[in-house]
């Protein structure tokens, strides 16, 4: 036991016997084992944890930010995102799309069913402008518009290729829609103006929709139009029937049974519609193809009896049966006469347009305010008419 303990003794410092690591690392290896069985499981944990962690930040810093336009409903407790209903109220940004006309005319005939909007509206007046090309009277329509920005809208429909100049600071600039070969007479004349309807509908805010050209001036300041128009218990599109050669004589017997000749009808083109009567011209398919089939120049003009006839048909209770724009056809000949500025006088628009006491109902009183527009004015008269706008037109 002696020499044992010597031997032990005798090592020097720092020194094991061989056999004794052998022995030690033996009963070490399972520790080794145990802890890196335990750091890897530490390690998945941490992972587990930080991707959760991560996952969890970003949907809360999605749902955050949108947060201040979500308002919570105060009795079923449903929340709901304002802007989504704002995506769909919002007018278009740009009037310029890839729609073809199939696609316009669809997206522009979905309408809610349910009539009270859900949101703040203030109803507007769509102008839309039936031109070939440049717009000469602008300078005056400008004025008109002027101070009036949040109740009116501008729609241009002009020939394919026609790039308007207007400034950034006009009320045209960028009111331009995708536009088609509009000829006279043809029913693609009807055509841009369902296709101008069409866009115009595209924005919630617009409630009436006035067609005019670029030879129309307004006969009276904004005011007084918007308050005729928005007051009417009634649109504008003439719609008679017309015995002769100009008005049943253009009648067409393959339209029956569609369109028979007792419900045969002549008006003018220019008008001003509901948005009711908006949405039942653009998603017309039932009355256009017979039109576009069997009413042809020189033997009928669909811009004179295409929408007088299909409003007869579906809604005649809702027109006040005159057009707002007064067109001088005394002289006689396939178009009216035009004004340059040595003809318009104070007394013409006193006389001419604004006709006699009584000449016209107004949600069935009589009145002497039948017009609110007037054509055809020749370019050359724009300066004139601005620098008699005040004396002349009230604005």
């Amino acid at each position: 036991m002696q020499a044992r303990v010597g031997s032990f003794s005798s090592l020097e410092e720092g020194q094991i016997p061989l056999r004794m690591m052998h022995q030690y690392s033996k009963h070490l290896l399972p520790l080794r084992l145990l802890l890196l069985f335990l750091l890897l499981g530490v390690g998945l944990v941490f992972i587990y944890i930080s991707m959760y962690s991560y996952r969890y930040i970003n949907i809360h810093n999605v749902a955050s930010s949108t947060a201040a336009t979500r308002i919570q409903t105060p009795h079923d407790g449903c929340v709901q995102e304002s802007e989504g209903l704002e995506s769909w109220i919002r007018p278009p940004s740009s009037l310029l799309h890839a729609m073809n006309d199939t696609e316009l005319f669809w997206r522009a005939s979905v309408v809610p069913e349910i009539d009270k909007y859900p949101f703040k509206r203030t109803p507007k007046i769509a102008f839309m402008f039936l031109t070939r090309g440049p717009l000469p009277l602008a300078p005056l329509w400008e004025r008109f518009f002027s101070g009036n920005e949040r109740l009116y809208s501008i729609y241009i429909h002009s020939s394919p290729g026609y790039d308007p100049e207007f400034k950034p600071s006009s009320p045209f600039y960028g009111r331009q829609i995708p536009s088609q070969v509009a000829e006279w007479g043809r029913m693609n004349m009807c055509d841009a103006e369902r296709r101008l309807l069409a866009n115009a509908l595209l924005d919630f805010s617009n409630e009436w929709f006035v067609l005019v050209s670029e030879a129309c001036i307004p006969l009276h300041n904004f005011t007084n139009i918007y308050t005729y128009i928005s007051q009417s218990q009634f649109s504008f599109l003439g719609a008679f029937d017309e015995d002769g050669p100009y008005g049943r004589g253009r009648y067409n017997e393959g339209m029956a049974p569609e369109v028979n000749l007792s419900d045969w009808r002549k008006g003018s083109q220019w008008f001003e519609l509901s948005r009711k009567l908006a949405v039942d011209v653009v998603q017309d398919t039932l009355y256009h193809p017979k039109f576009e089939q069997f009413c042809r120049p020189h033997t009928c003009y669909g811009d004179e009896h295409y929408l007088p006839t299909m409003m007869t048909l579906q809604s005649p209770h809702l027109l006040a049966n005159r057009t707002l724009t007064w067109v001088d056809w005394s002289r006689g000949g396939p178009h009216p006469a035009s004004y340059d500025e040595g003809e318009l006088t104070e007394k013409f628009f006193k006389e001419a347009v604004g006709g006699a006491e009584g000449s016209c109902l107004y949600n069935g009183q009589a009145t002497n305010v039948c017009f609110l527009f007037a054509r055809k004015f020749a370019p050359t008269a724009v300066d004139h008419l601005l620098a008699n706008s005040f004396k002349f037109l009230g604005f």
